[in-house]
């Protein structure tokens, strides 16, 4: 699958909605990136897990907007609830994906389900989620 379902658009407006009113849901962040076409800000859910001392968000979908506008800006905004922080989002080669996506099962347990539904990944073990890592994006995040 290479594009969002339509429901998981709608979830994440919902997500959206109340971050922006100060109500954090489990490990959820909003990242919020500059368009590469409209230079208008554009903002998604996601799910930040740190390994071996780093922070990371995957991209479940690597033609995704926020995934091709985070490859274009390399700047963004994290916020959770009412506290903001600017970032440089890194993208991982492949090569060095397997052991985030590995973590991802343990370190955001209610963010896999989605990745299975949506069909990201094919199972919600730690295998599964690294076989996902030709067809995934995965971030670091720095301090800006």
């Amino acid at each position: 699958m290479s594009f969002p379902p339509k429901s998981l658009k709608i979830a994440n407006k919902v997500i959206i909605w109340l971050q922006r009113r100060g109500l954090p849901i489990g490990t959820m962040h909003l990242l919020t990136v500059r368009g590469r076409k409209s230079g208008e800000p554009r903002t998604t859910p996601v799910s930040p897990l740190t390994v071996d001392g780093s922070r990371y968000i995957i991209g479940g979908y690597a033609k995704g907007d926020w995934v091709k506008n985070a490859r274009a800006s390399g700047e963004a905004v994290l916020s959770r609830g009412k506290t903001k922080q600017h970032v440089r989002l890194v993208e991982i080669p492949e090569s060095d994906r397997e052991p985030v996506l590995r973590a991802f099962p343990k370190e955001v347990p209610h963010g896999v389900q989605m990745f299975v539904k949506t069909g990201v990944v094919r199972d919600s073990t730690p295998d599964g989620f690294a076989a996902a890592a030709p067809h995934v994006a995965v971030f670091r995040i720095e301090s800006h």
